[in-house]
């Protein structure tokens, strides 16, 4: 299973389409405070494997294969780093605006943990929002669920809050439980391959549609058979 560190941020919006096999790529963007586990969970998600320490978080892009229904799509997942609040002030750097305009979809990560990631998840929702051109799908991850020892935030806080957002909400622990991370990236991946669908089914469509036949050429054969016809009639009544 091979993953690719592509780049920085800095530079995601030129990221050559060439180098992805696949013909639809699906992009992400994971967001959320600092210390909650972001890069955590994207790593598990695409290499299964979990790494416990990490350094800063610098906006990291990650690529790789998989496959959906069938078909062989590039994933890429932008992690970004931490967002905090000052009073009521969300305090995102542009690492991380860039980041929710260029996706497809977005992961709102919190950890149980920690109360105030919870509670800037609402900010990032509107944020979110107002960023993106287009209503793209959300998610809320609850990570860090295996340190109940700890937990500052319910299960059904969790819920209530995706509710009223209109997320699907999600608890898991990166360090413990592969599926449970596997299973909310991939069922996000899926609702984005739907709403690309349409597109390439119209253009498989189009593509099937056959050209229509010149005028000039239906003339000529048109001709051609009246000739054919006339030369019949003229050998048979001699």
């Amino acid at each position: 299973m091979k993953m690719r560190l592509i780049q920085n941020m800095s530079t995601i919006a030129e990221y050559p389409a060439t180098e992805c096999p696949s013909e639809r790529v699906i992009k992400i963007a994971v967001i959320g405070g600092s210390g909650v586990g972001k890069t955590a969970l994207v790593v598990r998600f695409l290499t299964r494997r979990f790494i416990g320490d990490y350094e800063r978080n610098a906006g990291t892009l990650y690529s790789r294969q998989i496959q959906i229904d069938g078909e062989q799509v590039a994933i890429q997942v932008q992690d970004t780093p931490g967002d905090q609040v000052n009073g009521h002030n969300l305090n995102s750097n542009e690492q991380v605006k860039r980041s929710i305009q260029w996706a497809d979809a977005v992961v709102l990560v919190y950890s149980i943990t920690d109360c105030t990631s919870f509670e800037i998840i609402s900010h990032l929702h509107q944020q979110v929002r107002r960023t993106h051109a287009d209503r793209v799908p959300i998610i809320i991850v609850a990570n860090k669920v295996d340190l109940l020892h700890v937990k500052q935030v319910e299960p059904h806080q969790g819920q209530k809050l995706a509710n009223m957002l209109g997320c699907t909400f999600y608890e898991v622990s990166a360090s413990e439980n592969y599926n449970d991370v596997y299973n909310a990236f991939h069922v996000l991946c899926k609702e984005i391959s739907k709403q690309q669908a349409p597109v390439n089914t119209e253009k498989k469509r189009s593509s099937l549609i056959p050209r229509p036949k010149s005028p000039n050429m239906q003339d000529l054969k048109r001709r051609f058979k009246q000739a054919l016809s006339a030369k019949v009639r003229t050998v048979t009544s001699v």
